[in-house]
């Protein structure tokens, strides 16, 4: 890999970007396939090498095995990020992805729970879970509903950051970004409880969040616990832990919330990123009216 310099790359996108460790993967994941692509079918080894016509008939590829575009636009966002970083550091001296265009991506509706479902605070009862596995499980799921966090950054959540008095917490986001989440009386109850049963076991007090063996949670345990939780209550296909963050921001502004602070509770550095769940707003609203005016 050492002539097409995808790890310094990665190394730059991790250290100094501090792009997200899932992030820096699918870089490396997508710049590799398309290394192996070029080698193999052009028998050229390094990317100064590479052609606007070998970019066509790669590109051409993801159309031929029926990828969808979002997978598209990725792999060739990939390479462009990949590309400028070349350039910028003199080991290219053109961009064969120039006049390459990025494929429209389909617009897809983010899917969420009716706020009338949401009794995901009933974890499951199982009497052989003790009671600091009942408020553990039970406070992943008040958390990703009430702040709408990302997986990330719950797992990561520093014990520190948590301000029962202020009732907020401060979360690194994305490339390495802070923001504050406030949060309500239930889910203040709810952390405390949790912090009591928590010394009562001895456990660290670096992050928030372990398991009762005093091992961290991470974010496969994570996701089972959510899919597991939200099988009760919906029938979605989807049932991860972004379908909480989806119902947190849609029920925000379903409630009247303005659409800027919404923002600003998700970490979304563009308005444009949020505006999406006003489309759900909207189908809300249309619904309604459907249903309310004599002459719809």
């Amino acid at each position: 890999m050492g002539g097409w310099y995808i790890k310094n790359f990665i190394d730059y996108i991790r250290f100094e970007k501090r792009y997200a460790e899932n992030t820096c993967i699918a870089y490396q994941n997508d710049l590799s396939e398309f290394q192996q692509f070029i080698e193999n079918k052009f028998e050229v080894f390094s990317p100064d090498k590479v052609e606007q016509s070998f970019i066509r008939t790669w590109v051409h590829s993801f159309v031929s095995n029926k990828a969808v575009s979002t997978t598209i636009h990725r792999k060739i966002s990939s390479v462009k990020s990949y590309y400028k970083y070349l350039l910028r550091n003199n080991i290219v001296s053109n961009n064969p992805l120039l006049t390459i265009l990025l494929p429209k991506k389909l617009k897809r509706l983010p899917v969420f729970i009716d706020e009338n479902k949401m009794s995901i605070g009933q974890t499951q009862i199982n009497n052989e879970l003790s009671t600091y596995q009942l408020l553990l499980q039970k406070l992943i799921m008040e958390l990703f509903y009430q702040t709408g966090i990302r997986r990330n950054e719950l797992v990561n959540l520093f014990f520190k950051n948590i301000d029962l008095h202020k009732q907020q917490i401060k979360v690194m986001g994305k490339r390495s970004k802070e923001r504050v989440i406030p949060f309500g009386n239930d889910l203040k109850e709810l952390i405390s409880d949790y912090i009591a049963e928590k010394e009562k076991n001895n456990l660290p007090d670096e992050y928030l969040l372990y398991k009762e063996d005093g091992k961290r949670i991470y974010d496969k345990w994570v996701y089972l616990l959510v899919n597991r939780e939200l099988n009760a209550v919906t029938t979605l296909k989807k049932k991860s832990p972004h379908i909480l963050r989806h119902s947190f921001a849609t029920h925000l502004l379903n409630n009247g919330a303005e659409i800027t602070s919404v923002k600003d509770l998700l970490g979304h550095t563009s308005l444009a990123a949020t505006q999406v769940y006003t489309h759900n707003t909207i189908e809300k609203l249309k619904t309604t009216y459907k249903k309310a005016h004599p002459r719809a």
